[in-house]
């Protein structure tokens, strides 16, 4: 089926076969993982039949889903056998230090996965669908499974925005780590500095699996727990920095300013103050990654979005701040908005 477009050049109807087909790619993934098959995948031999009893499942099943993950660039097929891509070996065999395969099961828990199937709805709202105030309603258990599936997407994040907030700084400082999670931006800046104090602020169910990241990384000792809302309990500065880590970007614009108010109470004169986040440019559809989680928080929050540079800016400034900086992590979609008390 081919069409043209007004200037004479054939239309295909891939991409709207592509995007309507999405949610195969999605369950394809999350079920491989489910079934160890990377792992079998890594330990060979890769025929059919091994992996299949390795992962406890039918030899047609295997061969439909593993040929399907060949067809989609993250397996590859020779000879009737299946083996790793370098991206399925580094990102999703669990024998890798990189693995990432726990994010496919956080993200398609059904608090993220469920909205989608009411976005009309979503839309019309201009909100979430789930209760309350969707995935950031006070002591939501999915924090905790955050906390430990997600580790591993926002480690390599760490080390980079521990660079940029200590700028070589060697010194004595209190850092306080608003909605720690798994507590490895904090645990970072403990680990750059010896001297730096941590204290992470987050639900007292998440802070034990930061504070157990803490003890792996030998830092326990100057890590402090902070268990409440970040918008309800005294922050008991003051601090040197404070890290507002994929956090901003669940609330509207006067909710972070006055959460941004409260840091810079928080702060010493001259403090730092430093957010890590999507940031799309102002066309908001570039870069890819990073415009499209507003999508995201369309779904899974009553009034959070993806906030440009000049978003951002315009809130640190109207929070008080100062000399606001940007610094794009490289070969990621994350970038760090610092700014001085």
């Amino acid at each position: 089926m081919q069409a043209e477009n007004h200037a004479g050049a054939p239309l295909h109807p891939g991409l709207v076969f592509d995007m309507a087909l999405s949610f195969q790619r999605t369950a394809g993934l999350k079920a491989a993982v489910e079934l160890d098959l990377f792992r079998a995948i890594g330990e060979g031999p890769g025929d059919v039949e091994s992996l299949a009893r390795h992962c406890a499942a039918s030899e047609r099943g295997i061969r439909i889903l593993c040929d399907f993950l060949a067809i989609n660039g993250i397996l590859a097929k020779e000879d009737g056998r299946y083996k790793h891509t370098p991206t399925s070996a580094a990102f999703l065999d669990p024998r890798s230090p990189a693995c990432m395969a726990t994010v496919s099961l956080f993200l398609s828990r059904p608090e993220v996965r469920e909205p989608y199937e009411k976005l009309a709805e979503v839309v019309r709202a201009g909100r979430t669908t789930l209760a309350g105030q969707g995935t950031v309603e006070p002591e939501n258990p999915i924090w905790v499974e955050f906390a430990e599936k997600m580790a591993p997407m926002m480690g390599p994040m760490a080390a980079p925005l521990g660079k940029v907030l200590l700028d070589g700084h060697a010194g004595p400082m209190r850092v306080l780590d608003i909605a720690a999670g798994h507590g490895l931006f904090g645990i970072e800046i403990a680990k750059q500095n010896p001297e730096a104090h941590v204290t992470g602020l987050d639900w007292a169910p998440v802070l034990r699996v930061a504070l157990e990241n803490a003890r792996k990384a030998g830092v326990h000792d100057r890590y402090d727990m902070l268990p409440g809302s970040a918008f309800d309990v005294d922050f008991r500065g003051p601090y040197d920095a404070v890290l507002l880590t994929n956090f901003l970007h669940h609330f509207d614009k006067p909710t972070c300013v006055g959460l941004l108010k409260k840091v810079r109470d928080s702060l010493h004169p001259g403090g730092k103050a430093a957010t890590l986040e999507f940031v799309p440019d102002e066309s908001r559809i570039s870069p890819p990654m990073p415009a499209a989680f507003s999508m995201t928080m369309l779904t899974t929050t009553v009034a959070g979005d993806a906030y440009t540079l000049s978003d951002l800016t315009g809130m640190y400034h109207d929070a008080g701040f100062t000399s606001v900086t940007s610094h794009p992590i490289h070969m990621s979609p994350h970038t760090v908005v610092m700014a001085r008390a």
